[in-house]
């Protein structure tokens, strides 16, 4: 599933071709999404020019002169720039055409995906309203997890992957912040101190930072928005690498269950 840095990257390929733009036409060849696309969202958003294009955790917001378009790719959607008159392969189910003979191309073989529009502020949405802090921003640090995790008895892994604690840390960053950080991932997150708190939130910040700087992490269906892949899966220190040398201490990387997620840490050096 694309994660934070995948949907960034996304947004930074494709805000070029669309901001300024005016949408000529809203074309939905399937409305069997996640939820069905409704029917009156082309008379909302035809006519309109697309003056921001954001990110809030997963979720890509197409600010509009009146109300937001919220895109969510799911587990395999991806975008394409491509000329209107390109013909659509099998997957590709809703284009929306811009005034430069342009169109924005969203591609979802699971039909996971999701594009609804919504009066702003968008933040007010109930799929966005609950969200945690983005963990590339102001606001988010080792004080505000040692506050949130306080009492608490879930593993440090699952604890971080829940989006109304912070956003976007999928289980790939999971493992390898919880690695660069060197806390086992199935330590209770209420008894890790703030100083290693500390340590973990900038760990997720270097991970994500990373990710994005390489275009993401390609695994099955992720591609960027140009059609290459991610490269950050050759950067990984633990996701994937059972039995493997640990990058740090040279100890094999074990691999558990957490959370019904795979979990990959090494036994020596996080603890």
């Amino acid at each position: 599933m694309p994660e934070l840095p995948e949907v960034e990257t996304s947004r930074r390929g494709i805000a070029p071709h669309l901001l300024g733009r005016r949408i000529e036409r809203l074309e939905v060849r399937d409305h069997r999404l996640r939820w069905p696309i409704p029917a009156d969202t082309a008379a909302r958003v035809v006519g309109q020019t697309i003056v921001a294009l954001r990110r809030r955790g997963k979720y890509l917001l197409f600010d509009l002169e009146q109300g937001v378009l919220l895109l969510h790719l799911g587990m395999s959607g991806s975008l394409r720039v491509l000329p209107a008159t390109t013909l659509p392969d099998r997957h590709d189910h809703v284009d929306l055409c811009l005034d430069d003979g342009y169109c924005l191309r969203f591609r979802d073989p699971r039909r996971f995906g999701m594009l609804q529009w919504t009066p702003a502020p968008a933040e007010t949405h109930p799929l966005l309203r609950e969200l945690g802090p983005e963990p590339l921003e102001p606001g988010f640090s080792g004080a505000y997890l040692h506050q949130r995790a306080g009492g608490r008895r879930a593993p440090i892994k699952t604890f971080i992957m829940d989006s109304h604690v912070v956003v976007g840390v999928g289980n790939i960053y999971a493992n390898e912040s919880l690695h660069l950080a060197r806390i086992h991932p199935n330590r209770a997150a209420g008894r890790i101190s703030r100083e290693r708190l500390e340590r973990l939130a900038g760990a997720i910040r270097q991970v994500l930072a990373e990710a994005i700087a390489q275009g993401g992490t390609s695994l099955r269906d992720f591609v960027q928005e140009d059609g290459n892949p991610g490269y950050f899966a050759q950067s990984l220190r633990v996701y994937g690498r059972t039995d493997l040398p640990c990058s740090s201490c040279g100890g094999p990387i074990r691999q558990c269950r957490i959370g019904q997620r795979s979990s990959f840490y090494c036994g020596v050096c996080q603890r």
